[in-house]
């Protein structure tokens, strides 16, 4: 009987001593000074990392490539800019569109994904993704994809926007 209540004890004492170990410095822990102004934390983050965005890389310095620059992709947001955004990923190279109806056909919806395959202004560097759904009421909807001729001349379309937004900047940059 003397024994059970030795065991007993030692089974308090376990997690207590675990504790207090746990909560012991580690003479191997370096201190870190934390720097409480926010711009020089940020300037010090930034200085001596070189960041590649797509692959490109310079010597010496940081380039990036922003989605302001991508002509296909402001083509894009402005040939589409009747529908309502869900999501535009510009790392991921994916707008997604919610469904839209014209106010003559409510009960008719559709549905755009707009896919980045590069940014070279060509026909084969986006991908277009066409869902249409039609609902007889509230409860029963169906969803199916659009055909391949509506998709392409959303693309056609984007592409010429492209072309104008490229010729514009051509323009400009001449002058």
């Amino acid at each position: 009987m003397l024994h059970k209540y030795n065991y007993i004890k030692y089974l308090y004492l376990l997690p207590i001593l675990a504790l207090l170990f746990s909560c012991s410095k580690n003479e191997n822990q370096s201190e870190e000074i934390f720097e409480p102004n926010v711009s020089k934390r940020a300037r010090a983050a930034v200085e001596g990392s070189g960041i590649t965005v797509f692959g490109n890389r310079s010597s010496g310095s940081t380039t990036y490539e922003f989605a302001s620059s991508n002509v296909l992709w402001r083509a894009t947001l402005k040939s589409l800019d009747f529908l309502p955004l869900i999501n535009a990923d510009y790392s991921g190279g994916v707008i997604i569109y919610d469904w839209y109806s014209q106010s003559n056909n409510p009960k008719e919806q559709i549905k755009i994904s707009v896919q980045f395959l590069n940014n070279e202004l060509r026909s084969d560097s986006i991908k277009i993704t066409a869902h249409k759904k039609i609902c007889d009421n509230t409860d029963r909807c169906s969803n199916s994809t659009i055909d391949q001729n509506f998709a392409n001349s959303i693309k056609e379309n984007i592409i010429a926007s492209a072309r104008a937004l490229k010729i514009e900047e051509a323009k400009k940059e001449k002058k």
